[in-house]
């Protein structure tokens, strides 16, 4: 591999870039911040997990030109987003009836759940193909490593930057959860919890729109 791999110029801009990517709100952090309320640190964490490998698929699908097809074809877009957003309102229809990954006594069950949940969910996110496909190019310069190595390499960095902001979240939400946990319990925490699911299905409809 050449050295640097990358144009040194490019770092800061990306790394800046990343970051306001990350702590833009959208429904990965809202789903977090509702996991972590409602269940605390390590459920919260097991959840990052499963959206980290969310988004490595997405980072290899788009190395393999596989994205590329999903954006090709508007079809296959919004039967992926609708599906997502489906997904969303199903959980949300859990927590209401009080069903799902909640059973304090299986909490090996509850992190196993909430990772495929995660993973799951960001396999049906459209925004994460769109991101790959048009804006990790944007940063790859000739005369340093082959592209392919330059993408790998910055899709590395922004998924570090995705876990480490999306942990800033599950530590923060869960601090707070614990005062909440108190005042909130049975009915109208099942409510809460799906009031939120619906909300963010709604903005993942709005965000990934064509």
């Amino acid at each position: 591999m050449d050295w640097p791999p990358l144009d040194p110029a490019i770092i800061a801009p990306f790394l800046m870039a990343m970051v306001l990517v990350e702590l833009t709100p959208g429904p990965n952090m809202g789903w977090l911040a509702l996991v972590s309320l409602s269940r605390g640190r390590t459920a919260g964490l097991a959840a990052v997990a499963g959206i980290t490998v969310g988004l490595a698929a997405w980072l290899a699908a788009a190395l393999l030109g596989l994205s590329t097809f999903v954006l090709t074809y508007p079809a296959v877009h919004a039967v992926i987003r609708w599906a997502g957003v489906a997904f969303l309102l199903w959980l949300a229809w859990e927590a209401w009836r009080g069903e799902g990954p909640a059973d304090p006594a299986e909490p090996e069950a509850t992190r196993r759940a909430l990772f495929l949940r995660g993973m799951v969910g960001n396999l049906l996110n459209p925004k994460a193909a769109v991101f790959y496909v048009a804006l990790l190019p944007t940063f790859i310069r000739p005369g340093y490593a082959t592209p392919l190595s330059q993408a790998l390499i910055l899709g590395g960095l922004h998924l570090a930057i995705a876990v480490v902001v999306h942990s800033l979240v599950v530590f923060s939400a869960a601090g707070a959860g614990r005062a909440l946990t108190e005042r909130m319990q049975g009915p109208r925490a099942r409510a809460a919890m799906a009031a939120g699911l619906v909300l963010i299905a709604a903005w993942m409809a709005w965000q990934t729109r064509g």
